[in-house]
């Protein structure tokens, strides 16, 4: 049973940064994609950024390049998220996903999801 768990979530002012973490278990990741969604009140849940366990190549939604980067602890089997330059448009639940097949910007697409971890940015 895959179980991934976030964490690092929390109160921020804009402008700050924040780092999140997805600690993965139950599964044999070596070859699996991993990913970070987010999801605002009344909103979809939008792709955010992915990266691959065997060669670390990562995917970035366009409009978050540059403040966001993922990356990843092969031995701890553990998924980073760091962001920087927060904007209230940030606030949003956040969601580590994980999939076998490989990295799509659909949700619909991923396999196992993460409870979610509150990332409030205030103004």
């Amino acid at each position: 049973q895959v179980q991934l768990v976030e964490s690092g979530g929390g109160l921020v002012q804009a402008g700050g940064s924040l780092r999140l973490s997805c600690a993965a278990s139950g599964g044999t990741f070596s070859r699996y994609a991993m990913g970070w969604f987010r999801q605002a009140p009344g909103k979809e849940r939008e792709f955010v950024a992915a990266i691959r366990w065997i060669n670390s190549i990562t995917y970035y939604a366009d409009s978050l390049k540059g403040r966001f980067t993922i990356s990843k602890d092969n031995a701890k089997n553990t998924v980073y998220l760091q962001m920087n330059s927060l904007k209230p448009e940030d606030t949003a639940v956040y969601y580590c996903a994980a999939d076998r097949s490989g990295v799509s910007r659909s949700s619909l697409s991923w396999d196992y999801w993460g409870q979610g971890t509150q990332v409030t940015v205030s103004s």
